[in-house]
């Protein structure tokens, strides 16, 4: 579910498009068909969902409600940044009503078609479902640290990695943001390339657990050392990452570097 409550996972398949199912799912604007996230509506953190037998159980407080996926059927035009426009596969009335009453807005929940086919971009553009431009995040812990040392001299809190949403954490690379370096990798049977640095947007102020904005940290001390020119100033945190080869990949999976930025392409 593009936007809800991260899922945690001891193993994933990871397809072309990323771990599978993941983003596979996202809310619309009931009008006009332009997805929503975080970013236009916090409060989505806090929606939990769950995968049960022919479907998905959302949760939010005490209410929740089970949804039937459906695979195919009455098709929706959909929008993500203005860039991608195509068909999604509405999922009923029942999902649209409970999403709607808990997010206090008018909206409609939309699949991936079954011919889905969209382009990701970078040095390994890869293929992406609702995913916002690549298929794969990945962040190390040393970076994390690196982050919260800086935020804890300038007076604020530490962040968890969870405000970023990363579906790969690293652990044992000792030098912060190794992962901007790394061009080509193999993580359990799957391989993975480098698509570009992870340019951040509001939702890192986001509290994942309440579903609530909790700046101004981490984008105000990201922006004193990570801001990026070539990408208008934006800040970068992590990495984005397209698929090169489908497979399994497991906590405790060695990460094996086959190419560094430095290195031959």
């Amino acid at each position: 579910m593009k936007g809800f409550a991260a899922v945690s996972l001891d193993r994933a398949e990871v397809s072309a498009t990323g771990i599978a199912g993941d983003r596979a799912l996202m809310l619309v604007s009931a009008d006009d068909g332009v997805f929503l996230s975080q970013r236009v509506l916090p409060a989505m953190a806090a929606v939990r969902p769950e995968f049960v037998d022919g479907g998905i159980r959302l949760s939010s407080g005490a209410a929740s409600v089970e949804v039937p996926t459906a695979l195919d059927g009455p098709r929706r035009r959909v929008s993500l940044f203005a860039h991608w426009f195509g068909e999604a596969v509405d999922q009923g009335e029942d999902a649209a009503r409970w999403c709607s009453e808990v997010l206090g807005r008018q909206v409609r929940l939309v699949g991936v078609t079954p011919e889905h086919d969209r382009d990701g971009w970078g040095e390994h553009p890869g293929k992406i479902g609702f995913s916002d431009a690549h298929a794969l995040s990945m962040i190390s812990e040393s970076s994390l640290d690196a982050l919260n040392d800086r935020i804890a001299d300038g007076g604020g809190k530490p962040v968890p990695m969870d405000r970023f949403r990363p579906n790969i954490v690293v652990s044992g690379w000792t030098e912060p943001h190794t992962e901007d370096t790394v061009r080509e990798l193999g993580i359990g049977t799957a391989d993975l390339g480098f698509s570009t640095k992870a340019i951040r947007c509001a939702v890192p102020t986001v509290d994942q657990r309440t579903g609530e904005r909790d700046g101004p940290e981490p984008t105000r001390t990201l922006a004193s050392y990570r801001r990026e020119p070539d990408f208008g100033g934006g800040v970068s945190f992590g990495a984005k990452l397209a698929v090169l080869g489908p497979g399994t990949i497991s906590v405790g999976d060695q990460v094996r570097v086959h190419r560094w930025a430095a290195d031959p392409a």
